[in-house]
């Protein structure tokens, strides 16, 4: 079992510029049970606490109040080498004079693990008591070398054992990274921003090796980045935070669908999600965005607290550009928009346009810029005016004053 139990944890880093005194909390009260054998993505904007908090597990950071314990033991006052974890760098942090077996071998080399003390030849040395003595004993060339050699074969790098860093690629350099920690098979993997230095194309092949490889040592693995790509395609769960806060936590699909509050919402999913301020009365009339109307059915209102609703609230209405389709016709869920951008990417088209269909196109973002992202056979011109159907079963709604959902 590989548990990571974080308890009402606090990072507060004092401020003695200009003699204020004051303090900045990093991370506010982070509570998180990780199961064995999960893969956790902490990710959020920078300056979110998320590395502050991978830290403060790996013990690299110091905790201001609060519990962390692995394996349900209190891990506070215990060095980072003593907590049987091992942490994959954004820079690799490989050594530029070592080949790629001795950088793999080196932290093994300075290890030493509980074996019981033997004779020369092999046998169990007892004690007055008869019993057998333990020691603490450094790792056998034959089982480094057994260690390095399996986990080059687990990343396909065993033809560049004997190259050094310099002579790899970007991602062969990641595998050599991954590969000093898989030797040492740690209770819990953290990896910070891994990916963050290559290329959008070995990026995604990257993800896909990782994702792998959790699978293949059934270990627990950390993992941080503010690419909530990476975060959707690679987590089990994941971790929202904003200022040093959890805004969410949950599966992929869960962030998804289910957002707690406008800044998930907006975060989680590409294009981002489309945001107008608007008024809801209680038989479904949702005026916004240039006083345009739609109307949602009972069912499609049964999803939102009525008591929050009451006779009539300030909301903000999200929806997904997946969610808007390119219609023919008006109806009682469809608005009228002015183009103002088209990326047409084969595969789908995203248009860029304006609910204010009388303004002045610009590119510059607007409470009325609506991004809808379809399939079209014909994409519509700029400058055009288009008519978009909104899926009301995916309209999200959040009370204007606190930005939290008013979904059941």
């Amino acid at each position: 079992m590989s548990t990571v139990t974080l308890k009402h944890v606090y990072k507060v880093y004092e401020n003695t510029e200009k003699g204020t005194g004051s303090a900045k909390a990093a991370v506010s009260d982070f509570c998180m049970e990780i199961q064995d054998k999960e893969f956790i993505v902490f990710v959020g904007p920078s300056g979110c606490g998320k590395s502050t908090t991978l830290r403060m597990i790996a013990g690299l950071e110091e905790i201001s109040d609060g519990e962390i314990l692995i394996d349900n033991k209190v891990v506070n006052d215990v060095a980072p080498k003593d907590r049987d974890i091992a942490m994959v760098f954004q820079n690799y942090a490989l050594y530029p004079h070592m080949t790629v077996y001795d950088n793999m071998a080196f932290g093994l080399k300075l290890r030493k693990i509980p074996d019981i003390k033997r004779d020369k030849l092999g046998n169990p040395v007892l004690d007055s008591e008869g019993k057998q003595i333990p020691i603490m004993r450094k790792y056998t060339k034959a089982e480094i070398d057994e260690k390095v050699q399996a986990a080059a074969k687990i990343l396909a790098i065993e033809e560049y054992l004997h190259r050094k860093p310099k002579a790899l690629s970007g991602g062969q350099r990641q595998r050599v990274a991954l590969g000093r920690t898989i030797v040492r098979k740690p209770k819990v993997f953290l990896l910070d921003e891994p990916l963050s230095n290559l290329d959008a194309k070995l990026r995604a092949t990257m993800r896909s090796e990782i994702i792998k490889l959790h699978d293949q040592l059934g270990a627990t693995f950390i993992y941080v980045t503010h690419d909530q790509v990476e975060a959707m395609t690679m987590g089990t769960r994941i971790v929202v935070m904003k200022d040093g806060l959890v805004q969410q936590i949950g599966a992929p699909q869960e962030l998804y669908d289910y957002p707690i509050n406008t800044f998930v919402a907006g975060f989680i999913g590409t294009p981002q999600m489309n945001f107008f301020d608007g008024h809801i009365t209680p038989d479904g009339k949702l005026k916004f965005a240039n006083n345009q109307e739609i109307t949602l059915s009972a069912s499609a209102m049964a999803a939102f607290d009525a008591d929050k609703i009451g006779k009539g609230l300030d909301i903000i209405m999200g929806i997904r550009p997946g969610d808007l389709k390119v219609v023919e016709s008006d109806s009682n869920m469809t608005v009228r928009a002015k183009v103002e951008v088209i990326e047409a990417l084969g595969n789908e088209t995203i248009i860029y346009s304006n609910l204010d269909v009388n303004a002045d196109n610009t590119l510059e973002k607007s409470p009325t810029s609506i991004t809808a992202s379809a399939k079209l056979k014909k994409n519509p011109q700029r400058k055009s005016e288009i008519i978009l159907a909104i899926d009301e079963e995916a309209i999200h709604l959040f009370d204007r004053e606190t930005h939290v959902s008013i979904r059941k």
